[in-house]
């Protein structure tokens, strides 16, 4: 089936998106510590590809409509749930006698699971948040652009990851660390990186408005009309 310009693009952000969203999880586990205001916050390395799924989630939104941007969120939670049937199959298939020598310098089963069967539940509690974010940032983004008749693009993009990460914030890292992490501890991950984010959000709005020059004066595509 041959594909146009508009129908080539939209098959190229929804790629990038589902990649994004996929590493994200796989690097989930490690915390990093990062620099904010005098303090160290603690933050996931699942954040780093963040970026990218909010520039692509806006210009999905902007130029493809509702429906096209829900069907991208579900073939995302597809992906995911493959990539977690992928990694509980290679954590439960046995492990060459090699591995088992002391001669043996690469994996063993204590690094490899360590890292593989410990992200079971960042995945599982991933897909979960992800779902209720990304509907409700739709849901969000489209109301803000039907109340203001398609201007303010700035509002719509920032005030729908605004809401729509504070939900998926709390609730990823409630259930990822709230056997690990006293209150405190959570709290402060819960809040650095849902600043980390609106804070993103932010400084992102010069790519959105680029990327929505991009494709309207050289690609020539017209971003879909609002929804009624």
């Amino acid at each position: 089936m041959p594909l146009d310009t508009r129908g080539k693009l939209f098959l190229f952000l929804a790629a990038l998106f589902i990649t994004s969203l996929v590493v994200g999880d796989l690097i989930g586990g490690k915390l990093m510590g990062v620099p904010f205001f005098g303090t160290t916050q603690i933050l996931s390395a699942g954040f780093l590809p963040f970026p990218i799924t909010f520039l692509l989630t806006d210009l999905l939104n902007e130029f493809y409509g509702k429906s096209a941007a829900r069907t991208v969120t579900f073939v995302g939670l597809a992906m995911a749930v493959f990539t977690l049937l992928v990694v509980l199959l290679a954590v439960g298939t046995p492990w060459h006698p090699v591995t088992q020598t002391s001669e043996w310098n690469g994996l063993t089963p204590k690094t490899y699971d360590a890292v593989f069967a410990s992200g079971q539940r960042i995945l599982v509690a991933s897909m979960v948040a992800y779902v209720f974010a990304q509907l409700l940032d739709i849901a969000v983004f489209h109301r803000l652009k039907k109340l203001t008749k398609g201007r303010f693009l700035w509002l719509r993009a920032t005030g729908s990851t605004v809401v729509s990460q504070l939900l998926d914030t709390i609730v990823i890292q409630y259930l990822v660390w709230n056997e690990s992490l006293d209150l405190a501890k959570l709290s402060s991950l819960i809040i650095g990186s849902w600043l980390g984010k609106l804070i993103i959000a932010i400084a992102l709005t010069p790519l959105i408005y680029a990327g929505h020059a991009l494709l309207v004066r050289v690609l020539k595509i017209e971003p879909a009309p609002v929804e009624q």
